[in-house]
């Protein structure tokens, strides 16, 4: 349904990204979909193209530069050689830009790895106009998350050991102190529990954060 495209980042340099866009085309309202920490692959393209059928226009920016993996070791590799700052303020920001550029409204939403990558974005790209994150958590340090000014929606797992309770509680905490907009809902299953590759894969919990993702949007953006 998409196509490979390339687009330009805030320092000059520029992005690969998978874009797909609806009958409406460049005027419809944009997602910029963050990938986890498999890469750029056919699942996180599939959650691009569901949105596409939803009216949005969506960009997943390539943040592996082309490489994908389905080992969890090698998964962990290519997450821990990412610049998280360089990919928010960067990739992620100009692929927002890209299509704030025809669309009027744009969101990023994000799974795991890109959960918390979006996070950072809803704080360091001024351009995004609502975050939707799931089960991912930046480090407390690296980013004020008190200062995010645009609605937020967070769905955490109440079983997950990658991005524990307490974490997604302190998270909240400080959401609380900034007065942020925001939604939360926890989920009784695992981490990642909504990409439907996984052994964990939970779809009742999926079905009903899907709805409410798109709710949100909807919401927000149209």
């Amino acid at each position: 349904m998409g196509q490979l495209i390339r687009f330009n980042r805030p320092d000059g340099q520029t992005c690969s990204g998978y874009y797909t866009e609806p009958a409406a085309g460049s005027s419809a309202p944009g997602v910029v979909v963050i990938q986890e920490w498999w890469g750029l692959n056919d699942q996180i393209k599939g959650v691009a193209d569901q949105l596409t059928q939803q009216g949005y226009r969506v960009l997943v920016p390539d943040l592996y530069k082309g490489e994908v993996t389905v080992e969890a070791a090698e998964a962990e590799h290519l997450m821990n050689d990412l610049d998280f700052g360089d990919a928010a303020t960067q990739n992620i920001r100009g692929a927002v830009q890209h299509l704030k550029a025809d669309s009027p409204k744009v969101a990023v939403l994000g799974y795991c790895m890109g959960g918390a990558l979006t996070v950072l974005a809803a704080v360091y790209v001024p351009e995004a106009d609502v975050a939707v994150c799931w089960y991912g958590v930046p480090p407390e340090e690296a980013a004020d998350t008190r200062t995010i000014a645009i609605p937020f929606q967070g769905h955490f797992a109440l079983q997950d050991s990658f991005f524990p309770p307490e974490q997604v509680k302190a998270l909240e905490a400080r959401l609380k102190q900034g007065g942020v907009n925001y939604e939360l809902y926890w989920y009784d299953a695992q981490h990642a529990f909504g990409n439907e590759n996984n052994d964990i894969y939970d779809p009742e919990a999926t079905k009903l954060a899907w709805a409410r993702s798109l709710a949100f949007l909807s919401n927000h953006l149209t």
